[in-house]
């Protein structure tokens, strides 16, 4: 068993806290969510039915940061990566917001209730009536329902995590009491997350299009939360590398093993993805290849290949390259790329199930984008980077007692 002396920060914990940095980018992000979050407002009223689909974007884009955070540290847990060891903070910061990203839920809840975003709530044919899915799944009050019991899961997983990873900031255990405890939790906790963001993937998303179903969607959501997450890890720590104590953490190793796991994240997305799209294509039902055949016209097709190209493609290319894992200020274009990417595919997926605005034929498949499109999105970043911040700076960046001091500490010296 290693002694405390050994599994103890070798600096004090008011050293390993957040630098001003921190402080700066909340109050940007203060700014930034009031001044859209107006802009937002001003949308809603002038144009509801576009806000509720702009904000439900923008909603999935940073419940992934928040989940893809929780997954990550969960992984972490599992497989007990020193990597985890310099972002497990930052992810357990991201998985506090699940309180935050239930308070913003109640926009699309009103637009559930008001049968204001999705069509079958309100207009269904005699046929679809009579279907099960629609008696008994896909109702207003099972869509109400579930989306509870999701929150309630996400937020139990984060909060013993949470309550567990603080006690490592107060006194040092027996080492196999910390180890056992988090896999017990972990384990599970990973195959909860996996079905509850399947099924809430289906309420939000999926059900946009009823009569389109793929076996494969949920898990394209869970890969894709985990690339938003690290990319932001990957923005933040390129933005504190030359702050202490990141600076003194961060060694090239590190930036190297974070690339490497983008890069499997990015390939296992299209390889999934593909996957999807093969299953669909060749078996061309007319309930399934419409949805695609809606993504790959009226200008959507060039949004398509933009994904093909930058949300595999590039990144893929680059991140084979250690030299660029190993850069920092290279690496960070590529997180930054693949973040932007992640928004422009749940664009994608959600916004040819409506149909064209003012001036366009009212069906499905014409490409059309309104300036909600980013100001929606925009403000809910703004507020979730500051209840982020906000959380960052309650503890230290990294693990006071922790099992992994050891092998941390000869890292950075270089043996």
């Amino acid at each position: 068993m290693l002694t405390t002396h050994e599994t103890v920060a070798p600096v004090a914990a008011s050293e390993l806290m957040a630098p001003a940095l921190v402080d700066r980018i909340q109050r940007r992000a203060v700014m930034v969510a009031v001044v859209l979050g107006v802009a937002t407002i001003i949308g809603a009223v002038v144009e509801p039915e576009q806000f509720f689909r702009s904000y439900l974007v923008g909603y999935m884009m940073w419940l992934g940061a928040t989940l893809g955070g929780l997954a990550l540290l969960m992984m972490q847990y599992l497989t007990k990566g020193n990597w985890g060891f310099v972002l497990r903070r930052q992810l357990e910061a991201a998985s506090r917001n699940v309180p935050l990203m239930a308070l913003l839920f109640v926009p699309l809840a009103i637009a559930i209730w008001n049968h204001r975003l999705y069509p079958w709530l309100s207009s269904m044919s005699p046929e679809d009536a009579a279907l099960p899915k629609f008696q008994q799944y896909l109702t207003v009050r099972g869509m109400l329902a579930r989306a509870v019991v999701y929150f309630l899961v996400w937020f139990l997983l984060q909060f013993q995590l949470n309550r567990w990873g603080s006690w490592q900031d107060q006194r040092d255990e027996p080492d196999l009491l910390r180890s056992r405890r988090y896999q017990k939790l972990a384990g599970p906790g990973f195959i909860l997350y996996a079905l509850t963001i399947t099924l809430a993937a289906t309420d939000w998303v999926m059900s946009l299009d009823p009569h389109w179903y793929s076996t494969m969607f949920g898990l394209i959501i869970i890969v894709g939360q985990g690339i938003i997450a690290m990319s932001l890890c990957l923005l933040l720590n390129y933005g504190l590398r030359i702050y202490r104590p990141v600076s003194e953490m961060m060694q090239p190793l590190y930036w190297h093993d974070l690339g490497n796991l983008l890069l499997a994240m990015v390939m296992l997305f299209a390889y999934i993805s593909f996957g999807q799209f093969l299953i669909i294509w060749s078996g061309n039902l007319p309930e399934e290849i419409e949805w695609y055949m809606n993504r790959l016209h009226g200008g959507w097709g060039v949004w398509a290949s933009m994904i093909v190209l930058f949300h595999f493609a590039v990144p893929f290319f680059l991140l084979l390259m250690k030299w660029i894992k190993r850069r920092p200020e290279r690496l960070v274009w590529i997180a930054a790329l693949m973040f932007v990417m992640r928004y422009a595919d749940l664009f994608w997926y959600t916004m040819p199930n409506f149909p064209a605005m003012a001036g366009l034929a009212a069906t499905r498949g014409h490409f059309h984008y309104s300036w909600l499109d980013i100001v929606a999105p925009a403000a809910l970043g703004g507020i979730w980077v500051a209840a982020f911040c906000r959380q960052l700076k309650k503890r230290p960046l990294y693990p006071i007692y922790d099992l992994l001091w050891p092998e941390v500490t000869k890292v950075r010296h270089g043996h």
